[in-house]
């Protein structure tokens, strides 16, 4: 059998990126040499063709999913939602939040978003079916803004963010409010003495708030569950998605950043 030897490119981490943004400082393009012959591949591994990358928050956190399925564990598994509920979501744009809200829309739930650029707010309210959604850059006081979108409390808060605007939710949350905690995406570019903390944590002793982080392995038994409800869903055109659809392996640096900086819209995917 005449081997096959095939030309791939990778990207590899040069150095960790402890703090702020990755650059092309830590993470570099190259071009490797890969053998197809059914001999030179390792017992028990497979050789696949990549197509498609998926470009997402957590894969920071692996310098120093899938979305709908991290939707459904928050709100359905954790925030338990009820019909006339008041849900907040904060970077609501992105692959998760949007598909978090549209599921508490689907629910019953009053659902308002937070965002990054009056094209994403537009985009929530007309494409998604959220309530209400706000610009964080032009609202900036968080605090205020939630009086202003909650008159009547909080209810469940679907965590992306962190930091102020967690500090902020706190002030407005009902009595037995959940709060799944997906990720904390202001923080990801600090190292941990850089974080910031959230001084009313008290607040969720006396209105009995429940909050939970979630890893999506935990809920992996769950999956075929997830997939019949969000398959439905699909079927009766309750639900879509939006992708950001970036060309080219050498778009994989800009793609995450894009994560970080308010650019994107819905979940980011390279075509290789």
């Amino acid at each position: 059998q005449e081997m096959e030897v095939v030309q791939s490119k990778e990207w590899y981490m040069a150095a960790y990126a402890r703090d702020g943004l990755p650059s092309s400082d830590h993470l570099k393009l190259r071009t490797v040499s890969i053998s197809l012959a059914v001999d030179s591949i390792p017992e028990n591994h497979v050789a696949i063709q990549i197509l498609w990358i998926s470009v997402d928050p957590y894969l920071r956190s692996r310098m120093t999913g899938i979305p709908g399925f991290a939707a459904w564990v928050g709100i359905q598994v954790i925030g338990k939602p009820k019909a006339g509920e008041n849900v907040f979501i904060s970077a609501a744009a992105g692959g998760v939040g949007m598909i978090a809200g549209r599921l508490a829309k689907i629910k019953g739930c009053r659902v308002i978003g937070s965002t990054g650029s009056d094209d994403k707010v537009r985009l929530l309210k007309e494409e998604f079916g959220f309530d209400d959604a706000f610009n964080y850059k032009k609202e900036t006081d968080v605090d205020a803004a939630l009086s202003k979108y909650f008159p009547n409390g909080i209810d469940i808060y679907f965590e992306n963010v962190g930091g102020k605007t967690l500090e902020a939710v706190l002030n407005h949350v009902n009595t037995y409010a959940r709060i799944p905690l997906c990720g904390m995406i202001s923080q990801y570019n600090k190292v941990w003495t850089e974080r910031e903390g959230v001084r009313n944590l008290l607040n969720m002793v006396g209105k009995e708030v429940h909050m939970q982080g979630f890893m999506l392995r935990s809920y992996f038994h769950r999956f075929g569950e997830f997939a019949t409800e969000m398959g439905g869903y699909l079927k009766e055109q309750k639900l879509s998605s939006k992708l950001k659809i970036n060309k080219g392996i050498e778009s994989f640096l800009d793609s995450m950043a894009s994560l970080f900086t308010s650019s994107n819209s819905g979940k980011v995917v390279i075509q290789v």
